[in-house]
């Protein structure tokens, strides 16, 4: 497959004397064995640029013994024009969006990016800038975007990125004191504050978002030409936080303490509650669009503090704002995965499978043996290995976790799960003290053990 397939890509490279190659259809992935990068080009006869394309490709998925793509005679997703958009590797938006059966489960992490990597602690000592600074600085989202993935083979980037950036686009202040996490030292103190500090609903629209979070959009744009610089074949993820979690930040301040001022806010101000939350609602389905339109892939939203409201305000408050959010998205760009992450709310999965999400995450508390009935065949499913396997002595110094546990644990995880519709992930994210090496098993073991898996019952 190696030889021919590389032979056939540098015939056409002679040819054509074009410097770049990529495909403009998707294509199954070989194994792991057989997989080689491809070479890409552009042309000034786009036609015939697109036709030899697709001869090769089908030559490849010939030689290979792979099926065509999936998305059948459409080269690409309905908001791409441009087929070096689309990446190569694009297992996870197969899995994602139910294109199965997949060759092997897709993986990545959430906070794969950051504190627990040393490269990203050099580099910020390098550059003097805490987080929430580097956040400002598109060269710096980019770098620390990209760190894994010369670190891990992932299947996905992640956004560099925070939860309340929109939370302080929309004029409530965020600061990292140091030692205590990220703050909002002003919160919102009732509902004539809310109407006074905050953007009224109309005015949270494309020019809102352009204005206030044009930075993370030019971040973006900068890490999608960073990673086709470094051959970085893999999807994009953007996100954002949910607008409970949201809400939940800007009357509060903290995540640590002064927990239950989020709840209180809906029962003393319920139209109050719903007002700002609809407001949040609006610019987190701008924010995510654009963050699309920039170059995102496949779009992640992280509802963070499901554990920090009732089940019954969940579904009067919350509930309805996801399935909005769900709605709009999905019938802007159907083709792009949506995924969904109600952490410490999971009696709120089988709903929110209802609603349009691609993807349910799920978080430690479930049951593994119970969540695909949950969800059923509406959606797949992401998650849930826990972090503290990753460290090497247990978080708390218990236990010791080895290369050996972590390819025990995994392999319980997806025998647990299945490894088609399935993206595997954490049940929370990284926090710091994980190891590299453990991190680098886990994600080994994962794609090592689908593909057997997936090979054994074919």
């Amino acid at each position: 497959m190696k030889t021919s397939t590389t032979s056939l890509f540098g015939l056409f490279l002679t040819a054509t004397s074009c410097q770049s190659f990529a495909p403009s259809r998707v294509t199954m992935l070989p194994s792991r064995s057989q997989q080689t990068k491809q070479p890409a080009t552009a042309s000034s006869n786009e036609e015939d640029l697109q036709l030899t394309r697709q001869i090769i490709m089908a030559h490849v998925a010939k030689q290979s013994g792979t099926p065509p793509s999936p998305y059948g005679d459409s080269p690409l997703p309905s908001h791409l024009s441009n087929p070096d958009d689309y990446p190569v590797n694009d297992l996870m938006i197969r899995a994602a969006l139910g294109r199965t059966p997949t060759e092997r489960t897709p993986v990545w992490l959430f906070r794969q990016a950051g504190r627990h990597l040393p490269e990203y602690m050099s580099y910020k000592k390098e550059v003097g800038r805490n987080f929430l600074e580097m956040l400002s600085f598109p060269q710096d989202v980019a770098e620390c975007t990209l760190q894994p993935l010369r670190r891990y083979d992932v299947d996905a980037a992640i956004l560099f990125s925070d939860i309340l950036v929109v939370a302080e686009a929309m004029n409530v202040k965020v600061t990292m004191p140091g030692g205590v996490g990220i703050q909002v030292p002003c919160p919102l103190v009732g509902p004539a504050d809310m109407n006074e500090r905050l953007p009224k609903k109309e005015q949270l629209g494309r020019e809102f978002v352009e204005s206030k979070l044009g930075h993370v959009m030019e971040s973006v744009r900068l890490i999608r030409q960073k990673m086709k610089e470094e051959g970085m074949e893999v999807p994009l993820i953007g996100f954002s936080a949910a607008p409970w979690t949201l809400l939940f930040y800007m009357v509060g301040g903290s995540s640590k303490k002064n927990n239950d001022i989020g709840v209180r806010w809906l029962t003393e101000y319920p139209e109050a509650s719903r007002d700002l939350l609809e407001r949040l609602t609006a610019v987190i389905i701008e924010y995510m669009s654009q963050q699309v339109e920039n170059g995102a892939h496949m779009l992640q939203l992280f509802e963070a503090m499901g554990m920090m409201i009732d089940e019954e305000n969940f579904r009067r408050f919350a509930m309805p704002c996801l399935e909005t959010i769900a709605k709009e998205l999905k019938a802007k760009y159907p083709d792009v995965p949506l995924m969904v992450f109600a952490r410490g709310a999971s009696f709120a999965n089988e709903e929110l499978s209802k609603l349009g999400y691609d993807i349910i995450t799920i978080d430690g508390s479930v049951d593994r043996t119970k969540a695909r009935g949950i969800v059923g065949d509406r959606t797949g499913l992401q998650g849930n290995y826990d972090p503290k396997e990753l460290i090497p002595d247990g978080g708390d110094g218990s236990s010791v976790k080895t290369v050996e546990t972590v390819r025990a644990t995994a392999k319980e995880m997806l025998k647990a799960l299945g490894p088609q519709r399935l993206i595997a992930n954490l049940g929370e994210g990284l926090g710091g003290k994980e190891s590299p090496e453990l991190v680098n098993e886990f994600v080994k073991v994962i794609h090592e053990e689908s593909e057997k898996m997936i090979a054994d019952e074919e």
